[in-house]
């Protein structure tokens, strides 16, 4: 969108915050850049430049603005709903692979040579991975300055940075403050209650509809994993340097996020985690004007717009649960995983109580003895397959997988049909596009709406929903009484 100069200008005029995230106004005069949403005055069209990252900003020369903090803005909407290079790779700087292993490291991942990484993430977002990468750290660096009473040393590693010396010179120029000035701006909070817990709000772009998104989350947690309480969907992680614990509460106009951190280096990891679960920089606007455009789906979008769609933290946890919801009630399924929870998942202390486990690894998982499973022998059977391919790396699930390499590799296993691959397509790998017409909820609520019930007749209708099909899934589940659709009381 950087490149249609007319229609930026348009937006940054009009301070539209649905476009905050894709991309960003730099002003020449003042080599400040901003998000289109800024409250200042605008500068005139001459004067302005754009960007499409904030990386591409900072390499540029350009410094946050203090007014609309550019750096706090969702995330481009357009990494969640692509699979190629450019968007996988994204979501792995994301979640800190390049802080972890280097520009190589992510080229491993990835399958391409460091040099052609490079290549297309500066044609498209004028920017290298290390750039990208620096970005994330000097946001990381500015959150933890601002919520926290850390010394600078400990903020800066745990930030990602290799010496206190980078770490002030990167603060310093991305925000034109060093980092004692930025805590001093900072609003004064109450001392941290719990060491380790940080309070953070999570941004989106409105509208949001929390109804279905918690209420699935909440209907299907995992005793032990996972919980409801206080108005607040609470969960363990299993993060690259620890464990951790997050509380995600709706508000009209952020997610309040509450993290407890083993280690402040996963920090950034974590929050990507929580954003990507629940599908926080997605574009409600396209997604629903889209839909709208159907006749028999516009009622449905118009009387509760900004619906999400469900993911998760742990794409191998989900697939896992899958399986195991495979033909039996929401309740049993919850009952499968407790099970196995309890008996291979590695144990937590929660502050607050509540939760006790970490959902257990692909790994432990493979050792379990399949006559222990109070289950079919045919599901047994999926279940070990499944476990052992996500052991070995045969089976690849990530914030990196390749969807229709995926989906291939998964239908490949016995015991699994399309519906169980769609839906880790969905809420695993994240496909805006996953589409599920053999389920009995969908093809129920086509019939009452008129739409044709039959799959592939279905499938011929959704073709005009694409590509937002996962999101017209939620539209339509949504017309059964099924706790997933509510927000819990």
């Amino acid at each position: 969108m950087h490149t249609d100069t007319e229609r930026c200008v348009r937006a940054v005029r009009s301070k539209d915050a649905r476009f905050d995230g894709w991309f960003f106004t730099a002003v020449l005069t003042t080599r400040i850049y901003c998000r289109p949403s800024c409250p200042v005055v605008p500068p005139k069209p001459e004067n302005m430049t754009f960007y499409p990252s904030a990386a591409a900003c900072q390499q540029a020369g350009f410094r946050a603005c203090k007014r609309c903090r550019p750096d706090t803005s969702p995330g481009s909407p357009e990494w969640n709903q692509r699979a190629d290079l450019v968007a996988r790779a994204m979501r792995l700087i994301a979640d800190g692979v390049v802080d972890r292993d280097g520009v190589p490291g992510l080229a491993a991942r990835l399958g391409y040579s460091p040099r052609q990484i490079e290549r297309q993430l500066l044609a498209e977002l004028g920017a290298g991975p290390l750039a990208l990468a620096r970005a994330q750290r000097a946001r990381t660096a500015r959150l933890l300055i601002e919520t926290t009473a850390l010394p600078m040393a400990r903020i800066a590693f745990a930030a990602g940075f290799s010496s206190i010396r980078t770490f002030n010179d990167t603060v310093r120029e991305v925000h034109a403050l060093t980092p004692s000035e930025l805590r001093a701006r900072a609003p004064r909070k109450d001392a941290q209650a719990t060491p380790g817990t940080l309070t953070l709000r999570l941004p989106f772009r409105a509208p949001l509809n929390p109804d279905n998104l918690f209420g699935h989350l909440a209907a299907t947690a995992v005793p032990g994993v996972e919980e409801w309480r206080e108005g607040a969907y609470r969960r363990t992680l299993r993060l690259p340097y620890g464990h951790g614990i997050v509380a995600l509460t709706p508000q009209p106009d952020h997610i309040a996020c509450r993290l407890t951190l083993g280690d402040l280096r996963d920090l950034p990891v974590a929050i990507s985690r929580c954003r990507r679960m629940l599908d926080l920089d997605a574009d409600p606007v396209a997604v629903d004007d889209q839909l709208r455009a159907d006749p028999l789906l516009a009622p449905l979008v118009d009387k509760a717009p900004g619906r999400r769609v469900p993911r998760t933290v742990d794409e191998g946890e989900f697939a896992v649960r899958a399986v195991l919801g495979q033909q039996v009630s929401t309740a049993a399924a919850r009952t499968h995983a407790a099970r196995l929870v309890t008996a291979h998942g590695d144990r937590v202390d929660d502050p607050e109580g509540g939760l006790t486990h970490l959902f257990p690894t692909p790994e432990a998982l493979a050792a379990l003895d399949p006559e222990s499973l109070a289950m079919p022998r045919t599901r047994r059977a999926t279940l070990t397959t499944l476990v052992r391919g996500l052991a070995d790396g045969t089976i690849k699930l990530g914030v990196d997988s390749d969807w229709p390499e995926a989906r291939a590799r998964l239908l490949a296993l016995p015991g699994f049909g399309p519906w169980t691959v769609e839906v880790i397509a969905m809420r695993a790998l994240g496909d805006p596009d996953a589409f599920l017409p053999t389920d009995l909820g969908i093809r129920r609520a086509a019939r009452e709406l008129g739409l044709p019930s039959t799959p592939a007749a279905l499938t011929a209708r959704a073709a005009a929903w694409r590509p937002w099909r996962a999101y017209a899934v939620q539209y339509l589940w949504a017309t059964d009484s099924h706790p997933i659709n509510f927000l819990p009381v």
